[in-house]
């Protein structure tokens, strides 16, 4: 004798048959579809810039405007992440010798995080102590620009007692490039538009040897097309004072430019006077800056106060607007 159905099994039966006009009742068919992920970033680059050293390069993710940032791995280990601007990182403290793979992901505004891009292998040049001689200057360097973000740079091969492992590209002092020790051009793609550059390049050996600068080489950019601007200038600056221990201080706050790869420093200017200069190291944050600055005037006073930023380009950039703050008494 068959079992007599529960009114719970029929009502449960009743609800699939019915479902089944929209829908698979109990099936995957409804489940969602999972989100796209960002594509695999390309072109990834490795030049051994010494026996400890490396630098690493790729090109921009396709989805670049909803990119938060790249995670740079080696040998399959995430050691470095790289803000979305920035497509390049040199890695220190590895061995002489030793062989090495590099990949970058890129993860977007979602979280979600694209498949590798992989370099080969790349083995870094054993290590000489003996190695003290520098290599020579490179010669007959030229800059042309290529738009108004741009310029591409050329020159002749530096020689050495061992071998030339990189070449340093410098924009009034500033390094903002490095290209491998067999290249002989570069592409500097952090510039501004319609502004005058001046370039060096140095090449580098195994043993960190740096030669000296090549003859400079001076570019101006092209305009930028009518309707496009950069994004510069340090934003939403706040200056509050504060006494602390009978000493007021000036407490400073701005948000970082929105500028092509990493600000480096900062400058702060007090009634239109340099007040103090603000580096930032590797780990330091890159979306904000901070500074105090201890005042030497004691009476109630109003300082007027704005904040310039070193960009990717080596440059000084436009200052903020003013702000004023009062402090003393």
């Amino acid at each position: 004798m068959r079992p007599t159905p529960t009114l719970a099994a029929l009502s449960t039966t009743a609800a699939c048959l019915l479902a089944l006009t929209v829908t698979s009742c109990g099936s995957d068919s409804d489940a969602a579809e999972p989100p796209e992920t960002p594509t695999v970033p390309t072109g990834v680059t490795v030049y051994t810039s010494t026996s400890t050293s490396v630098h690493v390069m790729w090109n921009k993710a396709a989805e670049a405007e909803n990119i938060k940032r790249y995670e740079v791995y080696r040998n399959g280990k995430k050691i470095q992440n790289v803000p979305a601007a920035k497509h390049m990182i040199d890695i220190t403290g590895l061995k002489p010798s030793s062989s090495y793979t590099f990949a970058v992901r890129a993860r977007d505004e979602d979280g979600k995080l694209s498949g590798a891009g992989k370099a080969p292998a790349v083995t870094t040049p054993s290590a000489d102590a003996d190695d003290s001689e520098a290599p020579t200057r490179p010669a007959s360097l030229k800059a042309r620009a290529d738009g108004p973000r741009s310029a591409t740079l050329t020159w002749a091969k530096s020689k050495d007692n061992k071998e030339v492992t990189s070449y340093d590209i410098y924009q009034e002092g500033t390094k903002i490039h490095s290209v491998g020790g067999t290249e002989t051009t570069a592409s500097v793609t952090t510039l501004r538009p319609d502004t005058d550059y001046t370039f060096t390049v140095r090449a580098r050996d195994a043993a960190d040897n740096s030669g000296p600068d090549s003859p400079s080489a001076s570019v101006t950019t092209q305009s930028e097309p009518e309707g496009k601007t950069g994004a510069e200038v340090p934003t939403d600056l706040q200056a509050t004072a504060r006494k602390d221990a009978g000493v007021w201080n000036l407490d400073l706050v701005w948000s970082a430019p929105k500028a092509d790869g990493d600000v480096t420093g900062y400058e702060v200017y007090l009634d239109g006077e340099f007040a103090s200069q603000l580096t930032l190291g590797e780990s330091a944050p890159k979306d904000t800056g901070r500074l105090s600055l201890p005042l030497e005037k004691q009476k109630k006073a109003t300082y007027a106060v704005k904040v310039r930023a070193k960009l990717p380009d080596g440059k000084w950039g436009p200052f903020t607007k003013e702000v004023t703050v009062t402090a003393g008494g």
